[in-house]
């Protein structure tokens, strides 16, 4: 239904709410169909179901199961509190003190502060507790909590009291527009391997790019990563941008079908790129959509970089956010996509009998034997039909059994884990001699201790077969503490088999075409990071 009916058709309900449905006022019958059926069954519930229920309510529940007839995860309805965020995911902006924190014995910690942004202005540090909010207490708060009351309207002030060790300091920081990056991080590795983490496709992400890109060459760059693990995608024509940089002029970038009987839309590159002798890779996960998908897959078909990682998500459709008269949105489906060679990424979904909101939707994992091939511009074969398949698959997307046993014996006291973690971690800030210092068997020891003091230990045998991965948590959270992110990055790089597997097919390539010499695909296995 077009959006103007959809909002006329909400209109009626005061009017039906208020009719008096009898058998002699009802009009000879004839066959219902259409919004005239749909109008008797909403009056009939309005008058006569057991419980009450307003107009609005039964307007609700139909919108909510409409959308849910539709088997589309990606169809939905925003209200005003999630069109606000997507507006704000989507920009990068919002007003607010530019602050990311986690809990930690039930009190909100700073894990960083925003660079540029009203906190870092201040002073506010990491490790600092956040004890008081405006004069009240934030013991218990959850991080959602905190977020709705720290942010608000630019030029407002908030009152801070953080404990910082022994300390116990005050700050009015005044709310201003805070701008997420969407490039997180740009690091040279070594052997003049360039690094760019893009999180997520918003309004400047193209820009942001391309200034990385230019910032990470002058520092020595001779070849490139794109990190696009964990980023959900974001904006089309953000990511038809992105892959721009990358492409010659007159490749096309994506294509997108909609309705039967409508024209496909073409989005082709129109500029020359601007870096074509940058040998490049890019390295996906599971979580890699939407306009993720758009740029791996215009880059692998083109074999202009090399995929890394493992399939991504399979979000093969673009949506359109249209603003109803109730203040909230309709986000709805209008089109599916098309990597160049024309290749579906869409995974097959198999809806949820018991439906509860659109995301909850049953994966369907379709065996790589059975999925479409298709050749790219070289003639080499890639995969269609769910997903962005790597040209190199490596990683593991299962938590180790060790992992996973040491979550299930912590139960609803996870939390204390992790506050045991980053209580050692805090105790060897100032011990530590390099960003590399090695986790002791005594740290271990020391963070069991802990957890054994809280009383909520499990089974020294599940934590010491989780030892590894506790040791791999612990080094970063140390490492983060004494030396800050950028040193925590590069201490995560050299566990990052992703990472390491592109370093190394780039540090031997001198062109683009490099990348792909001599590869065979294989799967490698790599222990996760408890988070």
């Amino acid at each position: 239904m077009a959006a103007g009916g959809f909002v006329a058709l909400l209109s009626l309900g005061g009017w039906w709410a208020g009719r008096e449905l009898t058998a002699a006022a009802q009009p000879a019958r004839q066959p219902l169909g259409g919004a005239r059926l749909f109008d008797q069954v909403a009056a009939a519930i309005a008058q006569k179901y057991v419980d009450s229920l307003d107009a609005t309510a039964i307007y609700d529940r139909a919108v909510t199961g409409m959308l849910a007839e539709l088997q589309d995860p990606f169809t939905s309805f925003l209200s005003e509190e999630r069109l606000r965020r997507l507006n704000e995911q989507m920009s990068g902006t919002y007003a607010g003190i530019g602050l990311q924190i986690d809990i930690r014995d039930g009190w909100p910690v700073v894990l960083e502060t925003v660079s540029g942004g009203p906190s870092e202005r201040i002073g506010l540090l990491s490790g600092d507790r956040l004890i008081e909010v405006n004069k009240e207490s934030t013991k218990g708060w959850e991080r959602d909590e905190v977020s709705r009351v720290i942010r608000g309207q630019a030029g407002t002030a908030v009152l801070l009291t953080v404990s910082r060790g022994d300390q116990r300091l005050s700050f009015s920081v005044m709310r201003d527009k805070v701008h997420l990056r969407a490039v997180q991080r740009v690091a040279l590795l070594q052997n003049g391997v360039g690094y760019i983490d893009i999180n997520v496709f918003s309004a400047q992400t193209a820009t942001e790019v391309a200034l990385a890109v230019d910032s990470v060459v002058k520092m020595g760059a001779r070849s490139l990563v794109l990190d696009l693990r964990g980023n959900p995608g974001g904006l089309l024509e953000q990511g038809v941008a992105v892959a721009e940089l990358f492409l010659d002029q007159g490749q096309s970038v994506v294509q997108l079908r909609g309705r039967p009987g409508t024209a496909p839309q073409v989005y082709s590159d129109s500029v020359p790129q601007r870096w074509p002798t940058l040998p490049l890779a890019v390295l996906v996960d599971k979580s890699s959509a939407s306009a993720s998908e758009i740029v791996a897959g215009a880059l692998q078909d083109h074999d202009r970089a090399i995929v890394l990682g493992v399939t991504s998500f399979g979000k093969g459709s673009a949506q359109n956010v249209y603003p109803l008269s109730s203040g909230g949105a309709l986000r709805l489906t209008v089109a599916r996509w098309f990597t160049p060679v024309g290749r579906s990424i869409s995974r097959p979904l198999v809806p949820n009998p018991d439906f509860v909101a659109p995301q909850d939707e049953d994966e369907v994992t379709v065996p790589d034997t059975i999925r479409p091939r298709f050749r790219t511009d070289a003639g080499r074969t890639v995969i269609g039909g769910g997903g962005i398949t790597p040209d190199v698959i490596i990683g593991d997307t299962l938590t180790p059994l060790p992992v996973q046993a040491l979550a299930r014996a912590m139960g609803k006291n996870l939390a204390a884990y992790r506050a045991a973690v980053a209580r050692q971690a805090q105790l060897q800030k100032g011990r530590m001699i390099t960003a590399g210092d090695p986790v002791t068997s005594e740290m271990l020891n020391e963070v069991y201790a802990e957890i054994e003091r809280r009383k909520v230990a499990p089974p020294r045998a599940v934590f010491d077969a989780a030892g590894p991965w506790i040791s791999r948590s612990l080094g970063y959270e140390m490492t983060r503490v004494s030396f800050g992110s950028d040193a925590e990055f590069m201490r995560r790089t050299q566990d990052d088999v992703s990472l390491q597997r592109a370093a190394q097919i780039l540090q031997s390539a001198r062109t683009p075409r490099d990348v792909f010499g001599n590869l065979e695909r294989r799967a490698v296995s790599v222990p996760a990071t408890p988070h």
